[in-house]
């Protein structure tokens, strides 16, 4: 369960975040725009030294969804054994927000794997290059608009076989 005072204390610094609970696991929502400082404060004051993970959900077709993406991180602090999630909103046609490599080495791999399926730039990233699918890959499969079948993309690769790898 969540420090209630962690919650107050991030609200008293940041007033245009909002939080919640749900199932004893607290979460907030901030503006892209500073969604780094938050992120900063809950490592360097709160002591969420831990990111769990990064992804991002696409409300396309959502009636009520008022942006098309949202960015979740979740953390968690080592020593108290708390988490916490917090998301944020980007939309098109350019949907970026901060790196958070400079906080936590993980997000290298994790904002890469976010830009490769979804396409969310991640501004200052040191790598920021396709991990799963290859470079020529030009769309992000895990958006609702990518087709299921694809787009005719894949004769284009080259076919591995296990003698190859």
């Amino acid at each position: 369960m969540m420090n209630p005072q962690t919650i107050d204390a991030l609200k008293a610094d940041f007033p245009e975040l909002t939080a919640g609970e749900f199932r004893e696991q607290a979460r907030v929502v901030v503006p892209a725009a500073v969604v780094h400082d938050v992120l900063r404060a809950l490592k360097e004051k709160h002591g969420f030294d831990l990111l769990v993970d990064v992804t991002c959900v696409d409300y396309l077709h959502y009636r009520d969804a008022a942006d098309r993406f949202g960015l979740v991180y979740l953390l968690a602090n080592t020593a108290t054994n708390e988490r916490i999630t917090v998301r944020t909103f980007v939309n098109d046609p350019n949907p970026s927000v901060p790196t958070v490599v400079d906080l936590w080495q993980a997000a290298n791999w994790l904002e890469r794997e976010v830009w490769d399926m979804f396409g969310i730039r991640f501004r200052g990233h040191p790598d920021l290059r396709r991990i799963l699918l290859p470079e020529e890959f030009a769309a992000f499969p895990l958006r609702k608009d990518y087709p299921l079948q694809g787009r005719g993309e894949r004769h284009n690769f080259p076919v591995l076989t296990r003698a190859d790898s």
